[in-house]
């Protein structure tokens, strides 16, 4: 049952997390100009159309992660129009920048929580950590089950926000270039990184270092959580 409870708890954090990042895509887009996902109903909260497009990356891999490796992996995504983002190079970048900045947002709020609960005696900062493992409940019962969500929540949208502005295709981080570069390089520039190899490519690269690069980056967020604990 412990197990079970775990697995739940690790399902709705993730199943939260990637709808609030494509959500935030499909607004965004909505926002400036593209109607494509908004057409098929993917401005909402509501885990079920982004489930239904992407069925694998929302159900079956992340379950399957979750049993071998005992964390969740997975992906979704919505649909945009890829002449609008011709059209207006920045405006898909915007859009591309939206994911990830929701993810942050996530992050700053379980901080803000796990503060609160700190101030209140609710929760207190463990001796170890891990990613599912950055607070404590100074009561078992509820709060525990509490403490292990906001934590999940914490370590895993700041995965979300760092792993995607990775400046390589398929991930956000590459649809963000085009702020960086003239209309006309940035179209040329977005027609490049839609080859099917080099989408493959680039993120076989992106898991490899971020594999090095995140533990450093969840660590340092840690001690910036909780100043003067030293955590290493």
């Amino acid at each position: 049952m412990d197990k079970l409870a775990e697995g739940l708890t690790w399902y709705f954090a993730f199943i939260f997390s990637i709808v609030m990042h494509e959500a935030s895509h499909a607004y965004t887009a909505m926002r400036l100009g593209d109607n494509t996902a908004y057409n098929e109903g993917h401005v909402t909260l509501n885990p079920l159309p982004h489930i239904k497009r992407e069925y694998i990356g929302t159900i079956v891999v992340p379950i399957f992660s979750f049993l071998a490796s005992g964390w969740m992996i997975g992906w979704a995504s919505v649909p945009y129009d890829r002449d609008w983002a011709r059209r207006h190079p920045d405006r898909s970048a915007w859009m591309s920048l939206s994911g990830p900045a929701a993810n942050l947002v996530i992050v700053l709020v379980c901080a803000a929580l796990i503060r609160i609960g700190m101030a209140f005696d609710i929760f207190f900062p463990p001796e170890t950590l891990n990613f599912s493992h950055i607070i404590e409940a100074v009561n078992p019962g509820v709060f525990s089950s509490v403490a292990t969500f906001i934590s999940i929540m914490f370590s895993l949208n700041l995965v979300l926000f760092f792993f995607n502005l990775l400046p390589v295709p398929p991930l956000d981080g590459s649809g963000v270039v085009p702020l960086l570069l003239g209309k006309d390089k940035a179209v040329s520039y977005l027609d490049f990184i839609e080859n099917t190899q080099f989408m493959f490519f680039g993120l076989l690269i992106a898991w490899k270092v971020f594999d090095y690069v995140f533990d450093p980056i969840h660590l340092a967020c840690i001690n910036l959580l909780y100043p003067g604990f030293g955590y290493h």
